[in-house]
């Protein structure tokens, strides 16, 4: 039947993210514009990496072959659902009720070099983004429903550069000047996309396959130097089957539920060259209390926690697993 609660799921979570990277030879003109559309489509991915909630964070490990290693440490927090009284959709047989969905995060990407000409040098580039927006879902049938939504997002991007090689000592000024180092940018992006979900009841366990198309417009309006000037799209297309199982035990007066999900993201456009991955896979276990009709606005609280593997890398994550209710 059609829901008459809504729901929002919030993950915490902290991560790092080890990727492999190119490195310039020498800093002619040539190469300095080839690298300034690398820092570009880094500072994008890296703000939707913190930024939007369909990626997660996680601690990561690099399988591909760079000449560098990379750390990026995630945090994140954020959560959508929907909420109100559910109303008709005019004369149709289609019932909806408004959506709300937002995210924050921040994420510490860290350069460790490697190669004999920058050998020692660190690059550390930090990126906090924030958004929020909603839309409406609408229930077609009392197991199928279609959710599209609008979101706006602020990021906001640092690099520090460490030189410690011979090369970069004597050329640190100037790839600062062409903005290749040392250097700060403030985007917004657009995000509309659409959640597609189908729930299927067995007994009391709930199994739920979803799909989340979503595209993502990014613009620079401030940086710190005028050579720093983002401008790309991004897609991602998300698709998830999880499971809810109650198990019928209690603890601390409250019933144990278990489940979990497994998530395949597929990434275009300048998040895939920005990240360096063309998708994502996720498989995630939880253990919750249940909260329901205990608690104010909660239904469960517990731990979760994920392992990832991609195209260039593999890692895991773990952090609070809590739903609210409204």
């Amino acid at each position: 039947m059609i829901p008459t609660t809504s729901r929002l799921h919030v993950c915490l979570s902290m991560g790092l993210l080890l990727l492999p990277l190119p490195v310039w030879s020498q800093i002619t003109p040539g190469q300095a514009e080839q690298l300034r559309t690398g820092i570009n489509d880094r500072i994008e991915a890296l703000t939707i990496l913190g930024g939007d909630y369909l990626l997660g964070g996680g601690h990561f490990h690099s399988t591909g072959d760079g000449p560098s290693d990379v750390d990026i440490d995630t945090s994140k927090f954020g959560g959508s659902g929907e909420f109100g009284t559910l109303k008709q959709l005019g004369d149709l047989d289609i019932a909806w009720r408004p959506r709300l969905q937002g995210n924050m995060g921040t994420v510490d990407f860290k350069n460790h070099f490697d190669t004999p000409l920058l050998n020692g040098d660190l690059s550390e580039t930090k990126a906090f983004g924030i958004q929020f927006g909603g839309g409406a879902r609408f229930w077609f049938t009392d197991d199928f429903s279609l959710a599209p939504t609008i979101m706006g997002m602020y990021g906001h991007t640092t690099n520090d550069y460490t030189a410690r090689s011979a090369f970069m000592v004597v050329n640190l000024a100037k790839a600062t000047q062409v903005g290749l180092v040392d250097w700060r940018a403030d985007t917004w992006t657009v995000r509309p996309a659409l959640n597609i979900q189908y729930v299927y009841a067995w007994d009391r366990t709930l199994i739920t396959l979803s799909s989340d198309p979503a595209y993502m417009h990014t613009k620079s309006f401030s940086s710190s130097n005028p050579n720093i000037n983002i401008g790309g799209d991004s897609e991602a297309w998300d698709n998830k089957v999880d499971i809810d199982i109650p198990l019928g035990h209690m603890l601390l007066s409250h019933e144990l539920r278990t489940g979990g999900y497994f998530e395949r993201t597929e990434l275009y456009g300048d998040v895939k060259e920005g990240l360096n991955t063309g998708h994502l896979n996720e498989i995630h276990g939880r253990l919750v209390l249940d909260y329901l009709n205990q608690l104010w606005l909660t239904q469960w609280i517990g731990l979760g926690g994920s392992y990832y593997w991609g195209s260039n890398f593999t890692g895991w994550s773990v952090g609070v697993d809590f739903m609210l209710v409204f």
